[in-house]
């Protein structure tokens, strides 16, 4: 039995192994003969032919592009910043300028890495900085990054020798000159200049598309501001070559950055020093302007700045000290304020121009009127008798401009104010403009929930309620008259391309003539006497003083001379002075007057016989 199992295994595995024999022995019909020398050929062909039709398009097409972008990754520019266009009045003295300064940069290509955190305690301490500060200025660039950051300016003597005691430890550490803004008059006309200085990172966000870098000094207020695209200039540099680590190997050269263009504008400096010192310690501005062509000969606001201390470094006492001066940076000559009496010349205009009035009306004034339950009083409370529109302008009657306003009606005298260009900006090239507020029915249900009211229209006749102007809105209206009806735009940049609009409220001739005798009334013995002066020409103004509670009141004064040919307007105001527009503000706009008709140098006052 044994055996017979012994066989049956034995015949099993011989008829398995004769199995395997024959599946190896098995005659082949694939992959034998040419086919497999053929396929491969074909496939190395294909092959070949992409790889050589992608070189071609490489080499052929795109070579040009190719190697500029080999040349940009192997060639880098280390920036410089333009020097910035000056600033000129319109005799070409210089408003703002630019003056030589030492700066110390950061340059992270430069500098090694092991060596930074010993590099930046040491000129922490030379700079009397936190290393905070410096780490920040650094934050987000590369350490292959060919830009320069900028640390502080205007060094002083002693840090520039001990940078330069440390500069074999101070590789990526430039000590160089720039030019800094410099405004020779310090104060003087700050609010229309503005002030430069470094972008921050959201105002770098914003405007990277434009080409700014870190560290880029812009305008940040006033005509800087304005004018930054032309004042600015194009970028230069340093062009430097990097290995393929971003690493420094060689200086290249130079490439020269553009200056920015110099600009000249329409302030006179020495009239602008005169309007400066009229104001004197009192809050306010003075506007002077050009009434034929808009062009402001100065623009004073006071308290101000001095914009130098802004071009560098600002301390956090420095910045304290600004900001607790009243707003010192606020343009009060843009700011909205109600125009007291001077708007009576609106009302005028309105009263003569709707055909209910004739430039020869008589109204009997009174020391109060009572209207819809209210009673409105005169400023003398005791009235001024019969008058006519010169005399109540000459007097600045309120008793009677009440009644005038009565007649006329709110929508009529809120279009006339309109036409004389309040309630919208005058288009000034000054970011800092207020359009002020003229005030309707609509604005009054949204904002009061009420309906317009008689009330509110007799306020506004004599330039108080909801009714906001700014002193540069006031002497565009004193304009009018002085031009004989014409709304000029008001501008600073004597720029013959752009065009200056120039809108006639087709006044009628007898309503020009009215206004003017008023106006010159109010001069030649009226609240404005103080101006009747041998030491200019004849002129004609208007005087207005405003409440303010809980402050002293608002006072206003606008003028216009020589009486026969104006050739300049000028309004001061002045911010909770106190007192009335005549006796303030009057003389504020004399010395200007003064300085513009005698060169800067008013003429002494004639004394009479008894000295």
């Amino acid at each position: 039995m044994q055996n017979r199992f012994s066989d049956k295994f034995s015949g099993d595995i011989s008829s398995i192994d004769n199995s395997i024999s024959g599946f190896y022995n098995k005659t082949r019909t694939v992959g034998q003969g040419n086919q497999s020398w053929v396929l491969m050929v074909m496939i190395g062909l294909g092959l070949l032919g992409g790889i050589g039709s992608r070189l071609f398009y490489l080499q052929l097409n795109q070579g040009t592009k190719n190697r500029q972008i080999a040349e940009t990754n192997r060639v880098r520019t280390v920036a410089k910043p333009p020097i910035r266009g000056n600033i000129y009045d319109r005799k070409g003295k210089l408003l703002a300028g630019n003056k030589l300064s030492h700066s110390i940069f950061i340059w992270p290509l430069a500098t090694k890495r092991e060596n930074w955190l010993k590099t930046r305690r040491q000129v922490a301490e030379i700079l009397n900085l936190d290393e905070e500060i410096i780490q920040a200025k650094v934050a987000g660039m590369t350490m292959n990054s060919t830009n320069r950051v900028r640390i502080v300016r205007d060094l002083t003597e002693s840090q520039i020798t001990r940078l330069k005691e440390y500069g074999a430890e101070k590789e990526g550490i430039d000590v160089d000159i720039e030019s800094v803004r410099y405004y020779p008059g310090g104060q003087l006309a700050a609010h229309v200049l503005g002030y430069t200085g470094e972008m921050n990172e959201r105002e770098l966000a914003s405007r990277r598309a434009q080409g700014y870098r870190l560290g880029d000094v812009t305008g940040k207020m006033g005509l800087e501001s304005t004018l930054e695209s032309r004042l600015r200039g194009e970028w230069g540099g340093t062009q430097v070559e990097v290995d393929g680590a971003g690493r420094l190997q060689q200086f290249l050269g130079q490439k020269v950055s553009k200056s920015g263009q110099d600009v000249t504008i329409t302030l006179d400096l020495d009239l602008q020093k005169v309007a400066e010192d009229a104001i004197g310690k009192h809050k306010g501005a003075i506007v002077a302007m050009d009434p034929r062509t808009g062009e402001i000969l100065a623009m004073a606001s006071r308290p101000a700045f001095d914009p130098n201390t802004l071009s560098g470094r600002i301390s956090p006492a420095i910045w304290k000290q600004l900001q607790g001066q009243d707003h010192p940076f606020v343009n009060r000559a843009l700011s909205s304020f109600p125009p007291a009496s001077t708007f009576k010349i609106v009302t005028t205009t309105a009263a003569l121009e709707s055909g209910k009035f004739k430039p020869d009306t008589i109204l009997q004034t009174y020391a109060s009127i009572r209207v819809g339950g209210f009673t409105f009083a005169d400023w003398n409370h005791a009235g001024f008798g019969p008058q006519g529109f010169p005399g109540a302008l000459k007097w600045s009657s309120d008793t009677f401009f009440y009644q005038v306003g009565q007649r006329v009606g709110g929508p009529t005298l809120i279009d006339w104010t309109r036409k004389y260009g309040y309630g919208k900006r005058t288009g000034i090239e000054l970011p800092e403009e207020s359009k002020g507020l003229v005030a309707d029915d609509t604005w009054k249900q949204k904002n009061y929930k009420m309906q317009w009211s008689i009330g509110d229209t007799i306020n506004m006749s004599i330039g108080q309620g909801f009714l906001q102007t700014t002193p540069l809105q006031v002497a565009g209206m004193f304009a009018v008259p002085a031009n004989g009806g014409y709304h000029v735009q008001p501008h600073l940049v004597k720029d013959a391309a752009k065009r200056k609009w120039r809108e006639s409220l087709n006044l009628k001739p007898s309503t020009i003539a009215t206004i003017r005798e008023g106006l010159r009334q109010v001069v030649d013995g009226g609240t404005g006497g103080v101006m009747n002066s041998e030491t200019i020409p004849k002129s004609a103004g208007k005087s207005g003083t405003a409440e303010a509670p809980p402050g002293e009141n608002h006072v206003w004064f606008g003028s216009y001379a020589p009486l026969d040919k104006p050739e300049i307007v000028v309004v001061a105001f002045g911010e909770h002075t106190g007192g009335g527009g005549g006796k303030t503000a009057a003389p504020m706009v004399l010395k200007v007057m003064e300085a513009y008709f005698n060169n800067g140098k008013p003429l002494p006052v004639k004394l009479d016989k008894d000295g």
